[in-house]
């Protein structure tokens, strides 16, 4: 009984412990160097000759060793950053160069929307860096604070009044940031039908911009995974995903690298067909882990995935950029022995059936229905029957690493939608923007942390708005408003400059008067001015138009 006993016991130390630590041996440690009894293996994993066969008895795989920076914080590059940092200070390592593009890209829509307009009205004063921050804050700390509709939180009613708001910024001002909220210019759009046309156009800039400073700043851990989240949306995109198994079934898909803080690393958004790929040799799914993968390449990491994205020949691709692999896998998928791809095998729980091409291992193992695995940075399990001593089956080494690292990019995601500032909105680039607000302000709390700040998640944003209404000069005086066109000095002498040319003319169609509208009167006129083509009566209204600062 003993010896069945110990039997087992070793038995399950070969299923579940680490085997990085017991595969990897060397040829000192065993004292057969040079005696030619080991069989070293091919360490290039595309050869033409490798095929897919029983596991030998003495196979040994190629150890890839971790040598990649300390987790946290990248000193190379923010040497100013440490554990006596606010929020704000971090939080600014990604957004520094965005600010200025939202003010500059938010005043240049609504001067779009001005011109499209016949009869516009006064224009509202430019939005400037200080209310941006302010705008920010709100948005930050409305994800605290979830209410029905955006007036409730200027609400003076009883049960819904808070004055941080009113006294932050008032209504108005924040629906007027927020309607014109943009990241591009309108004009820089390109022809649908080009090849070269990016569907994420609108918020390309600020989402590579984020992209590139979140692999900058940090160093991710060993082991990373790949998944892909689902940013809700139900208004029109023609690259909205909808996943039935998904909690969240229609949205926007992006692909993550996260590391096992929840850290994003890198992402790429599910934009539909990408032309750019249309002529290679490799699936879209193949290509977009091969991008996703540029920036941990010769480290030696350790990736897991699903089944949506593994296969032998990715898995071979990333062994020769020194990435190991370990995931899931889809039995039919191309490249697999023929009998799993055929499903030969009728298991029992607890089962275990193993096939070996050079590094790389399949494995398929019964529990509750067939587990299929494929790995190059495990050493393959004993094949046979396995179970505990109540029936159970024993877990192998390879699934429990994978249930162990795979959840990292939910982990990401349940926390950036812990306090979510997503509003509900018809703009997909709105949606698409305020996840990435809460991904950075969560990717900011991470390395934050990773200087040694005992601080939550909701400690760290409360703190971070307190830092941008600081920063911002929380109720600046708001810039001076003005109705009409500035006084000159003599209305005479401003007519009689010829290089003005403000003079009257007919108009083909008929116009609103400029100055009978502001009046509240409806006068329509067939006279305009040249220079500034708006209507006005050519008795009176010319003449205010162009000669006072208020005409009402």
């Amino acid at each position: 009984m003993a010896s069945f006993h110990s039997e087992e016991v070793e038995i399950e130390k070969h299923l579940i412990n680490d085997t990085d630590s017991d595969c990897g041996t060397d040829d000192s440690e065993s004292g057969e160097e040079g005696t030619g009894s080991e069989t070293e293996v091919d360490k290039d994993p595309s050869s033409s000759s490798a095929t897919w066969g029983p596991p030998a008895q003495h196979f040994r795989r190629v150890v890839n060793n971790y040598s990649g920076g300390a987790v946290g914080l990248n000193i190379n590059e923010a040497p100013h950053v440490n554990k006596d940092s606010t929020p704000f200070c971090v939080f600014m390592l990604y957004f520094a160069g965005i600010i200025r593009l939202l003010v500059d890209e938010t005043n240049r829509c609504y001067h779009q929307y001005l011109d499209k307009l016949q009869d516009a009205p006064s224009p509202q004063p430019e939005v400037t860096d200080s209310e941006m921050f302010q705008f920010l804050g709100i948005i930050i700390q409305m994800g605290h604070d979830i209410r029905d509709r955006l007036k409730d939180y200027w609400s003076t009613a009883e049960q819904f009044a808070t004055p941080f708001y009113s006294n932050t910024m008032k209504l108005d001002r924040f629906l007027h940031i927020l309607r014109f909220l943009h990241f591009a210019d309108n004009n820089t759009k390109t022809d649908r039908n080009a090849d070269s046309y990016d569907r994420l156009w609108k918020i390309r800039t600020i989402f590579d911009t984020l992209n590139d400073t979140y692999g900058k700043y940090y160093n991710p851990s060993e082991h990373l995974a790949l998944d892909e989240i689902i940013v809700k949306f139900k208004g029109r995109v023609v690259f909205r995903q909808y996943i039935p198994k998904k909690h969240k079934r229609v949205g926007i898909r992006i692909f993550k690298i996260c590391d096992a803080a929840g850290y994003t690393y890198d992402m790429k958004v599910y934009v539909a067909k990408d032309r750019t790929r249309a002529d290679q040799d490799v699936t879209a799914t193949h290509a977009t882990v091969r991008d996703l993968c540029r920036c941990i390449e010769g480290v030696g990491h350790k990736l897991y995935m699903d089944s949506f994205f593994s296969s032998p020949d990715l898995f071979d691709e990333l062994m020769t950029k020194d990435i190991t692999c370990c995931g899931t896998v889809r039995p039919n998928q191309k490249g697999l022995p023929d009998d799993f791809r055929r499903r030969q095998f009728r298991l029992k729980k607890g089962d275990i059936r193993v096939r070996v091409r050079q590094n790389l291992t399949a494995l398929v193992w019964k529990d509750k229905c067939d587990v299929y695995m494929l790995t190059n940075m495990h050493c393959h399990p004993a094949e046979g029957s396995f179970c505990d001593e109540h029936g159970n089956a024993m877990k192998p080494a390879i699934v429990v690493d994978y249930n162990t690292h795979m959840g990292y990019v939910d982990k990401a995601d349940r926390m950036a939608n812990s306090y979510s500032i997503s509003r509900r909105s018809w703009k997909w680039t709105n949606k698409l923007f305020f996840h990435l607000l809460d991904l950075t302000i969560l990717n900011s709390f991470i390395l934050l942390s990773s200087c040694g700040v005992k601080l939550s998640h909701r400690e760290f944003r409360l703190a971070l708005v307190r830092n941008m209404l600081e920063h911002a000069g929380r109720g600046p005086p708001r810039p001076q408003w003005f109705m009409g066109r500035p006084a000159v000095s003599s209305a005479i002498s401003r007519l009689e400059e010829a290089k003005q040319h403000h003079w009257p003319t007919s108009s083909t169609s008929k116009l609103r008067c400029r100055v009978c509208s502001s009046r509240g009167k409806r006068r329509t006129v067939r006279t305009k001015c040249v220079k500034c083509d708006v209507g006005l009566c050519i008795s009176g209204c010319f003449k205010e138009f162009h000669t006072k600062a208020t005409f009402r």
